[in-house]
Order: structure tokens, then C-alpha cells, then sequence
């Protein structure tokens, strides 16, 4: 099935009578415009956006009388960091940013993907931490530079 635009945004009410399909993606693909991928049913899509567009978490790729296919990320491991202070913070935000470490900051947690060597940067600077499954729903950023010497 080939995809050239969004449909729009699921929605499970309008879903209720339909067979829902999931492209199950990885975060990093969510930046992603050109993407050929089964779906959890093995429906075979070939994505082709428009520039400027991309894959989204909720969004709707195509829908019919019986049928919606929606885009969702998969569940991955990922520490789920919680300072206690702006101390703690600073401290571990230094230490995930010397290694250029792709994090998501929220309110009150940062939520950085499973890295059995991150536990040492917890402990060590007495960070509270827990492991989780989540669905990522927007791609980590990077920002890219070169260091000059």
C-alpha cells in the first residue's frame, strides 16, 4: 500500500467499529518521510511524504469504512531520571552531555534510552533513577557541532 499524505490523527472513538492496523516504528524513525515497513498485521506500506513531512506518534495513514492504520512507536526500555534538586540536575545533565547523550527533558524527569552504563552516572551523582518501558512519542534531538581546537 503506498502512502503519500497524512489521513489525519487517530482517534479510538471513530475507531470503535473499525479494524485498527499499527505501523509499530522506532523513535528514530519518526523523523523519517520515506519508509517501507509491515504493519502488525503484515500489511505491506511503502510511505512517501511530502517534504516538510514526517512520521507521528497518533497519526492517522490511511482509513476506510473498515479500517484505520496508525502509527505508534515500540515499547523500549528507557531510564526514567528524577532530580531532587537543580544541584542533581546540574550534575547529571553535565555528565549525560559530556557523553552526547540524546535525552527528553519533561517537567520533573528526564528520560534518556536504556544504557546499562548510565547507571554508574546515577549512582554517582546520587540521582534517582527507574527503569521503564515506554513508547518514545517524538524523536530525541540532537544537536550536532564540532569541536574546534
Amino acid at each position: 500500500m503506498k502512502i503519500t499524505k497524512m489521513a489525519g490523527r487517530f482517534n479510538e472513538k471513530d475507531a470503535s467499529s473499525k479494524e485498527v492496523d499499527w505501523l509499530e516504528v522506532e523513535w528514530e524513525e519518526l523523523a523519517k518521510r520515506i519508509l517501507r515497513k509491515d504493519t502488525a498485521a503484515g500489511r505491506d506500506l511503502s510511505i512517501s511524504l511530502e517534504p516538510g513531512e514526517h512520521l507521528e506518534t497518533g497519526g492517522l495513514l490511511y482509513e476506510d469504512e473498515n479500517l484505520q492504520i496508525a502509527v505508534r512507536t515500540t515499547l523500549e526500555d528507557v531510564y526514567v531520571i528524577t532530580p531532587a534538586s537543580m544541584t542533581e540536575m546540574g550534575k547529571v545533565a553535565f555528565e549525560l552531555g559530556n557523553r552526547h547523550t540524546p535525552c527528553l527533558v519533561e517537567d520533573d524527569h528526564i528520560t534518556v534510552r536504556y544504557d546499562s552504563t548510565l547507571e554508574t552516572i546515577f549512582k554517582d551523582t546520587g540521582t534517582a533513577y527507574k527503569l521503564e518501558q515506554r513508547r518514545i512519542d517524538r524523536p530525541f534531538k540532537y544537536k550536532g557541532h564540532a569541536h574546534a581546537h
